[in-house]
């Protein structure tokens, strides 16, 4: 028999019991659509991942002052006491070598107003190496002068988001506005970087000097002269984050006078131990929920099985007489084979379909991060054709290998 001939004589025989071919390609169906789900929700994490990566940066560490004890002996949250200076920056700088750049900085929230446009959004008190670090560039305008970090002048730099809200169309370039109650002068715009990758806005966002906002805009109480909130660090090369930490820790547990075994009153944060633990935590999601997409097509594989050996059972008499008209057992081998294929196929078809219209509307509706590729629809017929061949091969050789004289004699 022809190729042709197999697939044609298979397509009939699962006609003939349409409703049966049907339920047993459904496992197929789920397996299929699982799959093609489940990997795309982890290809689209994945691709939040580096977009965090690169947001935030490799190469980079930053230092916060750890939570100091409040009344009644409570431990307050970290940021709360003052334990970084611009001294630490400073020594940073100079005695640790694989610091590329630092830069202390101070935060806070303010309504920004030009005429009668207004915003509540957040302000960063910063130094000069404060962009490099976090990769901002200035699009229009110009950055701050030398002289603005170390006075009490007041340009400001607005992000893309404070830019449109204030001023429309209009770059605002050499526009005076109002931070609180401070009038700053407005010196250059930052490049947009939409969404972070913890879905914050990146570009609503107003940048002045540091010395700046400590006297014009910080209104934390007891705030000691030269304190800082946080320190951004980027190191050379991100193979030595690890050495560059333990050197700063070291650094800082002297200048701070810490005895040995007493709590750090900071905190250094290495992006890359974060990235690394939302990496591992995404990675083993995603084989759970491979996992789940792996049995459904085991499921599916074994129901094809089942149904093969019963349909074996039923058409021996069949069987029989293709033997004994002239088919060898490579030809009843094929045709069975042929019959679990399609079923897987067609169920593989089917699945395809559904798992792209899930997964869309998993990245429509949802909150998980989709990512479809003609990769993934590929891995995916791939598995509905081995899943055919695997367990519908059983059957088919059961097939073949009956004897055309018992065969006849069956009822």
């Amino acid at each position: 028999m022809s190729f042709t001939d197999i697939l044609r004589t298979a397509f009939f025989a699962l006609r003939g019991n349409w409703m049966r071919s049907a339920l047993t390609s459904l496992g197929v169906i789920i397996g299929i659509a699982a799959v093609i789900v489940m990997v795309s929700i982890g290809q689209g994490t994945q691709a939040e991942i580096d977009k965090m990566v690169s947001g935030l940066g490799s190469q980079r560490l930053d230092i916060g002052s750890a939570g100091g004890m409040g009344p009644g002996g409570a431990r307050m949250a970290q940021g709360s006491r003052w334990s970084l200076n611009e001294g630490d920056v400073e020594a940073i700088r100079n005695e640790v070598p694989e610091v590329q750049y630092v830069a202390g900085s101070l935060r806070g929230g303010s309504q920004v107003v030009f005429a009668e446009n207004n915003a509540s959004t957040q302000w960063q008190g910063v130094q000069a190496d404060w962009f490099a670090i976090n990769d901002w560039q200035i699009v229009q305008g110009q950055g701050f002068d030398t002289p603005d970090y170390g006075g009490s002048s007041k340009p400001v730099i607005l992000g893309e988001t404070v830019r449109k809200t204030l001023f429309g169309d209009e770059s605002g370039i050499g526009q005076s506005i109002r931070l609180g109650r401070v009038p700053f002068t407005v010196v250059g715009i930052l490049g947009s970087k939409g969404q972070g990758g913890f879905g914050q806005d990146q570009d609503d966002i107003v940048v002045v000097p540091l010395e700046t906002a400590r006297r014009r805009l910080s209104t934390a109480q007891g705030m000691p002269p030269g304190a800082v909130q946080s320190i951004a660090v980027g190191v050379d090369d991100a193979k030595h984050l690890d050495a560059a930490q333990a050197a700063i820790e070291d650094l800082l547990r002297q200048r701070h006078k810490i005895q040995p075994g007493a709590d750090d009153d900071f905190a250094v944060r290495n992006i890359s131990q974060i990235v690394a633990t939302r990496t591992a935590t995404t990675n083993l999601m995603s084989k759970l929920l491979g996992a789940v997409a792996g049995i459904c097509l085991i499921i599916g594989g074994i129901g094809i099985m089942n149904i093969m050996l019963v349909s074996v059972t039923e058409r021996i008499r069949e069987i029989g007489l293709r033997m004994a008209v002239g088919a060898g057992p490579r030809d009843v081998r094929l045709q069975f084979l042929a019959e679990a294929m399609l079923i897987s196929l067609i169920g593989g078809i089917i699945g395809i379909g559904i798992g792209v219209v899930g997964a869309l509307l998993v990245g429509k509706f949802g909150d998980l991060p989709v990512q479809l590729n003609a990769k993934v629809i590929l891995l995916a017929a791939t598995f509905s054709i081995c899943t055919g061949l695997f367990f519908g091969y059983y059957p088919a050789r059961k097939a073949s290998l009956l004897d055309p004289i018992d065969a006849l004699r069956s009822q």
